[in-house]
């Protein structure tokens, strides 16, 4: 009886894996396909271009040794001992993003506690309204008040400056994945907690906090992507001591135009970082990312 349930169960499975044609595969591994060199091909291009001269960049050369002979020049000029404005765009993008994550995401898992726990007489989602309009605004319409009160806190032009500046917008983030985190954890383990004498700052840092590591951490990387690409506000408020690294990449456009060569390994170098970071971390970005997707 057994063994018929199971062939009545797998059935189904094997009329639709008989009933998809030998065209319908083929179809299907194509637009993957398309889809996969749609995806890549940016980065392909960057990293052939990468080793090319500036005459040879703008030519739809793309084989190397072949169609044109590759060259280190670029990652040299950018790499290399001499490269100090490179050397200190990075370090102030990494403290920058550094500081601004860090920011965010411990006042984003307080605030994302106390939104999930308790009520307030305002609205709970009158709250996560204006948190959500923090993002809404275009960031142009702020960038004239930020440079006033930097001004008044003589904080232009200043890795600090930044830090408050890319803190204030990625915050959002981390308060909302931190709320739909809290607002799925069971409340039947804190009550347990509690009942063994435990106060709520007890239950929060040592049980709460420990079972969100997956929630935290994604939120951290999100936070931490978003002020890594920062621009606007780091081209008007620091564009000189304290210029991050995306600074650096749009300045490859000159007088003389676009030097695709120096665009394309800047722009290499910029995404490494979050990328690599984000492979270390992926599961833990998928575990939190899927937690309170369905209770919120």
């Amino acid at each position: 009886m057994a063994t018929l349930k199971k062939e009545a169960v797998m059935q189904p499975v094997r009329a639709v894996q008989i009933g998809r044609s030998p065209l319908a595969r083929i179809l299907l591994w194509v637009a993957v396909l398309m889809a996969v060199i749609w995806v890549l091909y940016p980065f392909v291009w960057a990293v052939i271009t990468s080793f090319k001269t500036q005459r040879e960049a703008l030519e739809p050369t793309i084989v190397p040794f072949l169609q044109f002979q590759p060259s280190a020049e670029n990652w040299s000029a950018e790499l290399g001992l001499g490269a100090r404005e490179t050397t200190l765009a990075l370090g102030n993008s990494i403290a920058i993003s550094i500081g601004a994550t860090v920011l965010a995401t411990v006042l984003g898992t307080l605030t994302g506690y106390a939104l999930a726990r308790f009520r307030y007489g305002i609205g709970n989602r009158n709250i996560v309204s204006w948190v959500l309009s923090q993002r809404f605004l275009p960031p142009v319409a702020t960038l004239i008040p930020f440079f006033l009160v930097l001004q008044r806190l003589q904080m232009i032009d200043t890795v600090p400056g930044l830090i408050l500046v890319n803190t204030t917008f990625t915050l959002p983030f981390a308060i909302l994945i931190m709320r739909d985190f809290f607002a799925d954890f069971p409340d039947e383990i804190e009550e347990a907690a509690l009942v063994d004498g435990a106060n709520p700052l007890q239950i929060f840092l040592r049980v709460a906090l420990p079972l969100a590591t997956p929630a935290i951490t994604a939120a951290a990387i999100i936070c931490f992507a978003f002020a890594w690409n920062e621009y606007l506000f780091a081209s008007v408020i620091a564009p000189k001591d304290a210029k991050p690294y995306t600074f650096l990449v749009a300045s490859t456009s000159t007088v003389r135009g676009v030097h695709f060569g120096y665009l394309a390994t800047r722009m290499l170098i910029a995404i490494t970082l979050p990328v690599v970071l984000s492979l270390f971390v992926q599961r833990y970005i998928v575990r939190g990312l899927s937690l309170g997707a369905v209770k919120g």
